[in-house]
């Protein structure tokens, strides 16, 4: 799978999916210090699934109108190490090949994914939902 790691995901984790055969790309060593509707527009210009621990991506994925082959997995999973959370995470990653085209919440006990909604609206876009103002 194709994933764009937000700059908020641990080094352990990013190397753990690499390893197992994914194309990942980091926010933190790629592109450090952008936005979060820059780091969207990324994700949808090179159709990956963007990985973050930033609830902030929930209201912009829906109100942004993502394509059908991007989407968005949060995750919300405590863990005692970065290396402990890469397990965590490469586990619920390969438990399901539905990541896009939903805004996905892994939590401890469950996934919750829900369809995003396609408006048109291109991230970063003058929208209705943004006010049409640029960030």
């Amino acid at each position: 799978m194709r994933f764009l790691a937000n700059e908020n995901f641990p080094l352990d984790v990013v190397e753990a999916l690499r390893a197992a055969g994914h194309d990942v790309a980091w926010v933190r060593t790629d592109a450090p210090g952008s936005s979060d509707r820059q780091v969207l527009a990324w994700a949808v210009a090179e159709r990956r699934i963007l990985l973050t621990c930033d609830k902030d991506f929930g209201d912009l994925a829906f109100r942004a109108g993502l394509p059908a082959d991007c989407g968005i997995v949060l995750f919300r999973l405590p863990a005692p190490s970065s290396a402990d959370l890469a397990g965590r995470v490469l586990v619920a990653l390969q438990s399901r090949g539905d990541w896009a085209g939903h805004f996905s919440v892994v939590e401890p006990a469950r996934i919750r994914i829900r369809p995003l909604p396609d408006t048109g609206t291109p991230p970063g876009g003058q929208g209705p939902a943004d006010g049409g103002g640029q960030p």
